[in-house]
């Protein structure tokens, strides 16, 4: 039956990007190299438009594909396929699907890291074709979102600053199972620099704790300032994810706030 609904599109664009990407990589008849997580809805969408793919979640995972691609794989043909045989395409060959290949991602993965798999994916092409034959074999496009790449820049900023700024921690927020948001905590992680993820305000309480997300995926609660910060100026580096409300990140900075001005006041009242 008619309902006189209208069906509006809110796909995102740069997903839409990526789907538009690999659809030109199948009618040219190469193999999609996603990077990405497998089993990450936005991927498994993106898997939908492809005939011939395979998915590489880092470099570690890129390196084993570009090594395929020179000969220089250090194992048989069925070790590669058991190893992505959740991440490749129904009749996958790689004898066969690995000599033409387009380069998209999942719209969430570090950029950096999308245009070294990229290099090392050309690289590799012109290694065993030549670099005349390259545009037939390669093909590339920029599909990482904007507002997800601002984030990884600004963090990454904070990052190599935080000795000069005197960062005590950077605060991330953002759901729990945002792959974008996640990526943020791995950045200060890998860095050595502490940090914590929390989903929403309430993640921070009054009594000096804090429920926070590790980059393992464990939720910990544990002491979130320390002592002897009372009366201390506090620095630390904020960031959220894509999709993160604007009204979470203010009704966390005011938790935060509202628990160093407690602490401030209990000290105050222990030195009168």
């Amino acid at each position: 039956m008619h309902q006189n609904v209208e069906v509006v599109d809110t796909t995102c664009p740069w997903v839409s990007k990526v789907w538009n990407t690999v659809d030109k990589h199948q009618k040219n008849g190469l193999t999609s190299v996603i990077h990405g997580k497998y089993a990450h809805e936005e991927t498994v969408a993106t898997l939908s438009f492809c005939e011939d793919y395979i998915v590489v979640k880092d470099m570690k995972e890129a390196q084993m594909v570009a090594d395929y691609i020179t000969g220089d794989y250090k194992g048989t043909k069925e070790e590669f396929l058991e190893y992505f045989k959740n991440a490749i395409s129904n009749g996958f060959d790689p004898d066969v699907h690995l000599t033409k290949v387009g380069l998209a991602n999942q719209t969430t993965m570090y950029k950096k890291e999308t245009r070294a798999i990229g290099q090392l994916l050309q690289k590799s092409m012109m290694a065993k074709y030549g670099p005349v034959d390259i545009a037939r074999r390669y093909l590339e496009f920029d599909t990482i979102c904007d507002a997800t790449q601002e984030r990884q820049d600004a963090v990454s900023e904070l990052v190599e600053n935080a000795e000069e700024l005197g960062l005590e921690f950077i605060l991330v927020i953002g759901g729990w199972d945002s792959s974008n948001t996640a990526h943020l905590l791995e950045i200060p992680h890998l860095a050595g620099i502490k940090s914590y993820h929390i989903n929403r305000a309430e993640c921070i309480t009054a009594d000096n704790m804090i429920s926070h997300r590790t980059v393992k995926g464990e939720i910990v609660n544990e002491k979130f300032l320390p002592d002897g910060h009372e009366g201390k100026k506090l620095i630390m580096g904020v960031t959220s994810g894509a999709s993160t409300p604007d009204a979470a990140v203010q009704e966390s900075l005011e938790n935060i706030f509202l628990l160093k001005e407690v602490m401030d006041a209990k000290m105050a009242q222990a030195q009168a």
